[in-house]
């Protein structure tokens, strides 16, 4: 069975927070259309936590599409290394803001953009089988619950998640796995976020209403004898690693994601554009995967309202779009990259260089700004 092709001026692929912001961005202004392989909603068993930058949070609101009721505001974070001297604190007063960000679940933002779709925009549990661009169009091919349709448009929008293995992307395996969980304090955070640096990997603790999303990172061989453990034996490997600072009275079931860094090494091509985890997949040693992805759909919202010419898919203005993204992401990758590559080993030299860059830090209060502000706002923010 095949239906009559649908029409759209932009056709987004992937209805997670990223493409439903840009579908947000866009609307009326630009005929949308979003394709989602999952049916409506799939997001709400999504067991990740976000880290929402402040500058993320200013997005959000001019989509009116933040729930301040779900989200646990950050107001310092404490970075340290274990068995080494040197640490620093960053902190929101420093920088005359209500918070330095905020973590909230992926299934709370997601529902709160899906409230701003209208039911016409999405086409769920659709699959894409073909893509075909041209000088004047792209057309799709999709397969949705038996039947055949196609779909013709102006641009086409990748925002479908992590790049599958292909020669146009970069990719570094960190041969890590994060293991995600919440963790019941034994005193109040006090909205303190931490980041401990261990020679295992990082070790992330991010205030989460009156708990702690926790984010750990080790070698691929550890991580499943760490699921094994008990809870009971998950805490004492838990307090072994932070120190005295911290203790924890229980902990939730917890999961593993692998790790690796992924960048695409072209945004654009004939009417086509990568943003969000499509165009970079990061470690989230430093919480940028989300906001970088954000930053992503903002500027090429911003873009095509901007365009001189009534074509989305004008690809001068898709290179000018590529052209101005590449500092950002380019510098979200090195920093974060930078930190995994510095932090996650037990040598000598390094251990001291590290504890000597963390008391620079807290010594020298512009360079801990230069780093807040790529974290709050990215490259745009930094100077040039």
């Amino acid at each position: 069975m095949t239906d009559a092709t649908l029409n759209a001026d932009v056709v987004i692929i992937g209805a997670g927070p990223v493409g439903m912001a840009l579908a947000g961005a866009l609307r009326g202004n630009q005929r949308v259309l979003l394709i989602d392989r999952r049916p409506r909603g799939a997001w709400a068993s999504d067991p990740r936590v976000l880290a929402v930058a402040h500058g993320s949070r200013q997005l959000l609101e001019r989509l009116k599409a933040w729930d301040s009721g779900c989200a646990t505001p950050i107001r310092d974070i404490h970075v340290s290394q274990r068995g080494g001297f040197g640490r620093t604190r960053i902190q929101a007063d420093d920088y005359s803001l209500p918070a330095l960000g905020y973590v909230m679940r992926y299934c709370d933002l997601a529902a709160t953009l899906d409230l701003r779709l209208d039911n016409e925009q999405l086409l769920s549990s659709s699959e894409v089988t073909d893509v075909q661009p041209d000088n004047e169009h792209v057309r799709l091919t999709l397969r949705q619950k038996g039947a055949v349709r196609h779909v013709s448009a102006k641009l086409l929008v990748h925002a479908e998640g992590s790049p599958a293995d292909s020669p146009e992307c970069w990719e570094h395996d960190y041969r890590q796995h994060a293991i995600i969980a919440e963790l019941r304090p034994a005193q109040a955070h006090g909205n303190r976020a931490w980041e401990r640096f261990t020679p295992e990997g990082s070790l992330a603790l991010l205030p989460f209403g009156e708990n702690y999303a926790l984010v750990m990172t080790v070698p691929a061989q550890q991580a499943e004898a760490l699921l094994q453990l008990d809870d009971p034996g998950f805490l004492a490997t838990l307090r072994e690693r932070c120190g005295r600072q911290l203790d924890f009275i229980s902990t939730s079931p917890r999961r593993a994601f692998p790790l690796a860094l992924r960048l695409r090494k072209t945004l654009v091509r004939q009417r086509q554009v990568w943003i969000g985890n499509t165009a970079q997949t990061l470690h989230p040693v430093t919480g940028q995967g989300f906001n970088l992805g954000l930053r992503d759909a903002w500027e090429l919202a911003e873009a095509l309202q901007n365009n001189p010419s009534s074509d989305p898919g004008d690809t001068a203005m898709l290179a000018a779009y590529a052209h101005n993204r590449q500092p950002d992401r380019l510098l979200g990758a090195a920093l974060t990259d930078g930190f995994v590559r510095l932090f996650s080993n037990d040598y000598l030299p390094l251990k001291i260089a590290r504890g000597l860059g963390l008391l620079s830090l807290d010594l020298c209060p512009p360079l801990r700004h230069l780093i807040a502000r790529q974290m709050n706002t990215g490259a745009r923010s930094a100077p040039r």
